[in-house]
């Protein structure tokens, strides 16, 4: 079983305190969750750890059904152990692991990550058809010796912060609202590719991103935003596009990005681009003058908008 040889690998210190869970994005919910849990493992003298899955369950259990993902997994890893986190523990969600027993799924993390506690949300469930709710997990915690302390769900403005809710105002371009319910800037990265120049002809060159649309990468919906790229370590106010280009008749979805102030080639350069604002929904112009005319003034626009974020 994967699960056993990924489990070995990895070598506590001491007994741990664990939040389990796909944490799709980190959002602010997640933050929220696993802020109590660094305080409570600080107080208990535990490591604080993470439980998380790859790929989201929902891709094994429902593949006609697929989720986009907010963050993958290296980006999550990342932002975990950013947040502080002692363990991460990545486990390849597979049909055998689904097929697990609650009980059979929690002596496996008490045994390999000495485990002494888990801390989840009130609508938590976990093992072979979500069997292991609160009432089964607080049982087998008496049974097993692991204490099970629920947190409240997180809300902002009234709303439950979730994934769902975050990819629906994304799908929606609401940026203000996504990263407000994430904590932080919604952001894709990726390896600038060659392009077809449309851009520089405009006079706007444009970093075209390596995002395969049909990868599950949850995007923003089409339009132009105010963006923060990162190049090399640095920051710079850009606008990025994402659509289908309907003034030159062109089908493909892309990505794209141009950098103000920027000079340079980026070509084959990992750049991560950060949403902060949409300008506008992507439209056809009658000709290329006048789309240009309009990139000009979403250029100004965008001006105006970081030169408050990037103070």
């Amino acid at each position: 079983m994967e699960i056993l040889s990924e489990l070995a690998k990895i070598v506590p210190q001491r007994e741990t305190l664990l939040a389990i869970g796909v944490f799709d994005g980190v959002h602010a919910g997640h933050r929220y969750l696993l802020e109590k849990l660094q305080q409570r493992a600080a107080e208990k003298n535990l490591l604080s750890g993470v439980v998380t899955f790859n790929p989201h369950p929902q891709s094994v259990l429902h593949p006609h059904d697929q989720l986009p993902w907010l963050s993958d997994v290296e980006d999550r890893i990342k932002t975990l152990k950013e947040l502080g986190i002692n363990i991460v523990a990545v486990l390849t969600f597979t049909p055998e692991v689904a097929r697990l027993s609650t009980k059979g799924f929690m002596s496996l993390i008490k045994k390999h990550l000495r485990m002494q506690g888990i801390m989840v949300g009130p609508d938590f469930a976990l093992g072979r058809g979500r069997e292991g709710d609160i009432n089964l997990l607080r049982s087998l915690g008496r049974e097993m010796k692991f204490s099970v302390e629920v947190i409240p769900l997180y809300t902002i403005n009234g709303e439950v912060v979730s994934s769902t809710l975050i990819r629906r105002a994304l799908a929606q371009g609401d940026m203000r609202k996504v990263n407000k319910l994430m904590g932080r800037y919604f952001h894709l990265g990726g390896k600038v590719i060659t392009s077809d120049k449309r851009g520089r002809v405009l006079g706007f060159p444009t970093a075209n991103l390596d995002i395969p649309i049909t990868s599950g990468q949850a995007l923003p919906g089409n339009g132009i935003y105010a963006t923060i790229t990162q190049v090399d370590g640095k920051q710079f106010p850009s606008v990025t596009n994402i659509g289908i280009r309907p003034t030159f008749g062109e089908g493909r979805k892309l990505v794209e990005t141009h950098l103000l102030n920027y000079t340079g080639d980026l070509y084959g350069k990992e750049i991560r681009v950060e949403f902060v604002q949409k300008l506008r929904n992507e439209q056809r112009f009658p000709s290329s003058e006048e789309l240009k005319a309009q990139i000009e003034k979403d250029v100004r626009e965008a001006e105006i908008i970081l030169a408050k974020e990037l103070k």
